[in-house]
């Protein structure tokens, strides 16, 4: 059987064409069905995410055309859409793109954790569709072994490279654990709304949001068991803050050094750490002269992304190697696997010899004959059989010069103290 990975990922198709050939988690199981039935593939699982789609098959020589002819028919597609975007792995390239992806090296942002869960997703469905069978189920599992040590043995997913990941990391240095920290988020946009998921998922221990707007401060704060309050109230609350972030379309400053310095009095010089995404900026650069404060603006942050992205490429291609290694490992079992047929006709063939021989042995054994002379001339005859047929192909090939053959029989029987 040869192992295929094919489709198309945000590097090869914009998402007009992405979003054309998803799999939705509902369809799924029918959809393998559908494929196994279809095409000469024996076992399929479906990995379809907002950055890609794509096939992971084991199926007959030859029969690789016809897989892909059914991702089109399933979608309705005319095969050129596709032509220019689709991309296709065999054998031991599938298994290095499939550890490649799970391992972050194939994302659009470099070593983020989520794929190798979309995977472990893919295969649960292929799973509980009957399609994944003896070659993709270890596939799969020397996946989840591969991505679990390459986030072991290197550093490719702890240095954030997002802004908002970067703030709630340099949070976290100042004060560790943030279970007991109080966190003021001023805005409510995308890069608030990204901040306030990462600091949730850090444990924050409470959560203010202010915002023009308090509908929507209100929305988003709900969401992580916080509260929202005007952007006319900060004064009133900033106390309360050990971590600020803002990020509004303020065209002048939010926060003043006057209404920081009133805070810090409030919290008796405890420090606040604050980070000002916004451009224009929505905190007066003279609250960094503060003592007790700890102020970062977007610049300052892009330096700890890009030191981060360096850090993340570095340790990618540690992973790489890794890779390299863990996919001659899997190549390995697979070419073993030719081997497992020929085991099994040879065990055949010796346990019908010893069927024989120990049936012989009970008829001696029960016409009376000594127990020792039966067990000698089992041992014997059972020994003769055995070798009588590979003892008949050795004198053949040996008659017939063929010393490439003799020397693989020495290793088959594992000889080690032939002399020539």
């Amino acid at each position: 059987m040869q192992l295929l990975a094919f489709g198309v990922n945000h590097k090869t198709a914009p998402v007009a064409i992405r979003e054309q050939i998803t799999f939705t988690p509902e369809h799924l199981p029918s959809a393998l069905t559908e494929l196994i039935g279809y095409s000469g593939a024996k076992e399929a699982a479906i990995l379809s995410t907002c950055n890609r789609t794509e096939l992971y098959c084991g199926c007959i020589p030859g029969q690789q055309e016809a897989i892909i002819d059914w991702l089109h028919q399933y979608h309705h597609m005319q095969p050129k859409t596709l032509e220019t975007c689709l991309y296709t792995h065999p054998d031991h390239l599938a298994v290095r793109h499939l550890l490649r992806v799970a391992s972050g090296l194939d994302s659009m942002v470099l070593g983020e954790p989520q794929i190798l869960g979309q995977i472990k997703a893919a295969y649960s469905y292929a799973l509980e569709a009957g399609t994944i069978g003896r070659v993709l189920g270890r596939l799969f599992q020397h996946t989840f072994y591969v991505a679990k040590q390459v986030r072991t043995d290197t550093a490719i997913s702890t240095s954030p490279i997002s802004v908002a990941f970067a703030a709630v990391s340099l949070g976290k240095q100042i004060f560790g654990d943030l279970g007991s920290t109080t966190a003021f988020l001023i805005g409510a946009g995308e890069t608030i709304e990204l901040t306030a998921r990462h600091l949730f998922a850090n444990g924050v221990g409470h959560l203010i949001v202010a915002n023009r707007n308090l509908e929507k401060a209100y929305q988003l704060a709900s969401q992580f068991n916080g509260y929202a309050i005007p952007l006319a109230d900060i004064p009133k609350h900033l106390a309360e803050a050990d971590i600020v972030i803002s990020s509004t379309g303020s065209q002048l400053p939010i926060l003043g050094k006057g209404a920081v310095e009133r805070a810090l009095r409030i919290r008796k010089h405890r420090p606040i750490f604050m980070v000002d995404i916004a451009v224009p900026r929505d905190i007066e650069p003279e609250v960094g002269e503060l003592q007790d404060i700890y102020l970062y603006n977007v610049d300052d942050l892009q330096e700890v992304v890009q030191e981060n992205l360096r850090s993340r490429q570095a340790a990618a291609l540690q992973a790489e190697e890794i890779i390299d290694t863990q996919v001659e490992h899997f190549m390995e079992w697979v070419r073993a696997q030719d081997a497992v047929p020929v085991i099994c006709a040879v065990r055949e063939e010796a346990d019908q010899l010893r069927q024989e021989a120990l049936e012989k042995a009970r008829r001696r054994l029960a016409q009376g004959h000594d127990p020792n002379e039966v067990l000698t001339m089992l041992a014997h005859n059972l020994t003769n059989k055995l070798l009588h047929v590979p003892s008949r192909q050795l004198r053949s090939l040996g008659a017939a010069g063929d010393e490439l053959a003799l020397q693989t029989a020495l290793k088959i029987f594992d000889v080690n103290h032939f002399k020539a």
